[in-house]
Protein backbone atom coordinates (compact mmCIF):
# COMPACT_ATOMS: atom_id res chain seq x y z
CA UNK A 1 0.00 0.00 0.00
CA UNK A 2 1.05 3.57 -0.65
CA UNK A 3 -0.21 6.99 0.39
CA UNK A 4 1.87 8.84 -2.19
CA UNK A 5 -1.11 9.69 -4.40
CA UNK A 6 -1.15 11.95 -7.44
CA UNK A 7 -4.63 13.44 -6.96
CA UNK A 8 -4.95 14.63 -10.55
CA UNK A 9 -4.10 11.18 -11.90
CA UNK A 10 -6.45 9.57 -9.36
CA UNK A 11 -9.30 11.74 -10.58
CA UNK A 12 -8.36 11.16 -14.22
CA UNK A 13 -8.35 7.39 -13.75
CA UNK A 14 -11.72 7.45 -11.97
CA UNK A 15 -13.22 9.59 -14.74
CA UNK A 16 -11.65 7.51 -17.53
CA UNK A 17 -13.01 4.23 -16.16
CA UNK A 18 -16.37 5.91 -15.53
CA UNK A 19 -16.48 6.96 -19.16
CA UNK A 20 -15.35 3.48 -20.26
CA UNK A 21 -18.30 1.62 -18.81
CA UNK A 22 -18.00 1.41 -15.04
CA UNK A 23 -20.65 3.29 -13.10
CA UNK A 24 -20.04 5.86 -10.35
CA UNK A 25 -19.57 3.55 -7.34
CA UNK A 26 -17.42 1.12 -9.30
CA UNK A 27 -15.21 3.94 -10.62
CA UNK A 28 -14.47 5.35 -7.17
CA UNK A 29 -13.51 1.93 -5.79
CA UNK A 30 -11.45 1.08 -8.87
CA UNK A 31 -9.39 4.28 -8.64
CA UNK A 32 -8.84 4.07 -4.87
CA UNK A 33 -7.73 0.45 -5.20
CA UNK A 34 -5.36 1.26 -8.04
CA UNK A 35 -3.74 4.35 -6.55
CA UNK A 36 -3.41 3.14 -2.97
CA UNK A 37 -2.11 -0.18 -4.34
CA UNK A 38 -4.33 -2.18 -2.01
CA UNK A 39 -5.02 -5.87 -2.30
CA UNK A 40 -8.74 -5.56 -2.91
CA UNK A 41 -10.52 -8.18 -4.96
CA UNK A 42 -12.60 -7.39 -8.03
CA UNK A 43 -15.41 -8.71 -5.83
CA UNK A 44 -15.47 -5.35 -4.04
CA UNK A 45 -16.17 -3.60 -7.33
CA UNK A 46 -18.81 -6.20 -8.13
CA UNK A 47 -20.38 -5.65 -4.70
CA UNK A 48 -20.81 -1.97 -5.54
CA UNK A 49 -22.53 -2.62 -8.87
CA UNK A 50 -26.01 -2.22 -7.40
CA UNK A 51 -25.42 1.32 -6.15
CA UNK A 52 -25.49 3.35 -9.40
CA UNK A 53 -28.52 5.48 -10.21
CA UNK A 54 -29.47 5.58 -6.57
CA UNK A 55 -29.55 1.87 -5.73
CA UNK A 56 -30.20 0.29 -9.09
CA UNK A 57 -32.30 3.11 -10.43
CA UNK A 58 -34.29 3.78 -7.26
CA UNK A 59 -32.94 7.31 -7.03
CA UNK A 60 -31.64 7.10 -3.46
CA UNK A 61 -27.99 7.59 -2.39
CA UNK A 62 -25.58 8.67 -5.13
CA UNK A 63 -23.40 5.76 -6.20
CA UNK A 64 -20.19 7.81 -6.03
CA UNK A 65 -20.94 8.56 -2.38
CA UNK A 66 -21.79 4.90 -1.73
CA UNK A 67 -18.55 3.73 -3.38
CA UNK A 68 -16.57 6.26 -1.36
CA UNK A 69 -18.23 4.99 1.80
CA UNK A 70 -17.22 1.44 0.91
CA UNK A 71 -13.61 2.60 0.51
CA UNK A 72 -13.63 4.28 3.91
CA UNK A 73 -15.04 1.07 5.37
CA UNK A 74 -12.22 -0.91 3.81
CA UNK A 75 -9.61 1.24 5.54
CA UNK A 76 -11.36 2.10 8.80
CA UNK A 77 -14.25 -0.32 9.26
CA UNK A 78 -14.49 -3.11 11.77
CA UNK A 79 -14.22 -6.84 11.17
CA UNK A 80 -15.42 -8.12 14.53
CA UNK A 81 -18.72 -7.42 16.31
CA UNK A 82 -18.53 -4.78 18.98
CA UNK A 83 -15.21 -3.32 17.81
CA UNK A 84 -15.32 0.35 18.85
CA UNK A 85 -13.35 1.16 15.70
CA UNK A 86 -16.78 1.68 14.11
CA UNK A 87 -17.01 5.08 15.79
CA UNK A 88 -14.09 6.43 13.72
CA UNK A 89 -15.54 4.91 10.54
CA UNK A 90 -18.87 6.63 11.22
CA UNK A 91 -17.09 9.94 11.83
CA UNK A 92 -15.17 9.72 8.54
CA UNK A 93 -18.22 8.59 6.59
CA UNK A 94 -20.20 11.48 8.01
CA UNK A 95 -17.41 13.84 6.94
CA UNK A 96 -17.64 12.46 3.40
CA UNK A 97 -21.44 12.73 3.45
CA UNK A 98 -21.36 16.36 4.59
CA UNK A 99 -18.69 17.25 2.01
CA UNK A 100 -20.68 15.59 -0.76
CA UNK A 101 -23.93 17.28 0.24
CA UNK A 102 -22.27 20.70 0.45
CA UNK A 103 -20.28 20.30 -2.77
CA UNK A 104 -22.88 18.57 -4.93
CA UNK A 105 -26.07 19.99 -3.42
CA UNK A 106 -27.66 16.76 -2.19
CA UNK A 107 -26.85 13.08 -1.62
CA UNK A 108 -29.90 11.62 -3.32
CA UNK A 109 -29.44 10.67 -6.99
CA UNK A 110 -33.02 11.60 -7.89
CA UNK A 111 -32.52 15.11 -6.47
CA UNK A 112 -29.08 15.54 -8.04
CA UNK A 113 -30.24 14.48 -11.50
CA UNK A 114 -33.76 15.93 -11.53
CA UNK A 115 -34.77 16.92 -15.04
CA UNK A 116 -31.91 15.05 -16.71
CA UNK A 117 -32.47 11.97 -18.84
CA UNK A 118 -30.66 8.86 -17.56
CA UNK A 119 -28.23 8.52 -20.47
CA UNK A 120 -28.00 12.18 -21.51
CA UNK A 121 -24.63 13.90 -22.00
CA UNK A 122 -25.69 16.53 -19.44
CA UNK A 123 -26.27 13.92 -16.76
CA UNK A 124 -23.07 12.03 -17.64
CA UNK A 125 -21.07 15.26 -17.31
CA UNK A 126 -22.64 16.02 -13.95
CA UNK A 127 -21.99 12.52 -12.64
CA UNK A 128 -18.42 12.66 -13.95
CA UNK A 129 -17.87 15.70 -11.72
CA UNK A 130 -19.37 13.86 -8.75
CA UNK A 131 -17.03 10.90 -9.32
CA UNK A 132 -13.95 13.15 -9.64
CA UNK A 133 -14.78 15.20 -6.54
CA UNK A 134 -15.70 12.19 -4.44
CA UNK A 135 -12.65 10.06 -5.25
CA UNK A 136 -10.37 12.97 -4.38
CA UNK A 137 -12.10 13.65 -1.06
CA UNK A 138 -12.02 9.96 -0.13
CA UNK A 139 -8.29 9.82 -0.87
CA UNK A 140 -7.68 12.97 1.17
CA UNK A 141 -9.50 11.50 4.16
CA UNK A 142 -7.63 8.18 3.90
CA UNK A 143 -4.23 9.86 3.60
CA UNK A 144 -4.92 12.25 6.47
CA UNK A 145 -6.04 9.47 8.77
CA UNK A 146 -3.28 7.01 7.87
CA UNK A 147 -0.60 9.63 8.40
CA UNK A 148 -1.79 10.58 11.91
Amino acid sequence: MTTNIDMEQLQKDAVDIFNSGFACSESVIYAIRKHFEIDLSDDAIAMSSGFPWGLGGGGCICGALAGGTMCLGYFFGRKTPGDPKITKCFELTNELHDYFKETCGATCCRVLTKGKEKNSPERKAQCTTFVANTVKKVAEIIIRELEQ
